[in-house]
């Protein structure tokens, strides 16, 4: 996932959608950064035939795919955690975690250590945390990359990067932004060179779920993104 010296290097994609939608064949692209697979809010408790299609697929296209799991800001059972990420790569053949809603304060870090450390020993190569927000410093030494805002346009406009958060490679951390029309998508991946982001994804899309589908200008993205690669 390049990004160095503050360029976003890498788009990576909340794929919070049916197998059957057509937005996966845009998908297909090794150039993408990471692509984030959600069954059913997780791995789900059966093999569903139609993701590990859509899995098989994207893995055949050189796309770098991760298991999405809730870890309900460290409320769920490390055990538990670990189960998911196991289908996930029994079934999915996936080999990188992406932890959502992830806690950002200190007093939760040794459990965080614990379920980061479970997930490799449970075969993932690489894990992503989504706080969402930028969590405690010690956080950054858990993961490959820390996902440090999740948020509308509006929000991201006023983002405010701590001094720790500066000083690591901009390919340690992502920024998801949504609600974010065509006439700013420049505006917005600029923002994210300046706040020392490498991993970007930005989307016009909102509602509950603004990741249940690719922007409308997903296209247009990857070429500002990867003009020069």
């Amino acid at each position: 996932m390049p990004g160095l010296n503050g360029r976003v290097g890498a788009v990576a994609v909340p794929a919070y959608f049916h197998p059957a939608a057509v937005d996966w064949a845009a998908l297909a692209d090794a150039r993408l950064g990471v692509v984030v697979l959600n069954v059913d809010s997780g791995a789900g408790t059966v093999r569903d035939r139609a993701f590990a299609e859509v899995a098989s697929r994207a893995s055949d296209a050189g796309v770098r795919l991760a298991g999405y799991v809730d870890t309900a800001y460290g409320g769920r059972p490390a055990c538990e955690v670990e189960d998911e990420l196991v289908r996930y790569r029994t079934w999915y053949g996936i080999r990188m975690a992406f932890l959502d809603q992830v806690s950002a304060e200190p007093g939760h870090v040794l459990r965080y250590r614990r379920i980061t450390a479970g997930a490799r020993g449970r075969g993932m190569t690489r894990i992503v945390l989504n706080h969402g927000t930028y969590p405690d410093a010690a956080y950054s030494g858990l993961a490959d990359l820390l996902v440090t805002f999740e948020g509308p346009w509006s929000a991201y406009r006023h983002l405010r990067v701590p001094a720790w958060a500066r000083r690591l490679p901009a390919e340690r951390f992502c920024h998801l932004v949504y609600a974010a029309p065509r006439p700013v998508l420049s505006r917005a991946l600029a923002r994210a060179e300046r706040c020392n982001a490498g991993v970007v994804y930005v989307t016009d899309r909102t509602g509950a779920n603004p990741w249940d589908g690719l922007p409308e200008y997903f296209s247009s993205e990857l070429a500002l993104v990867y003009a020069e690669r």
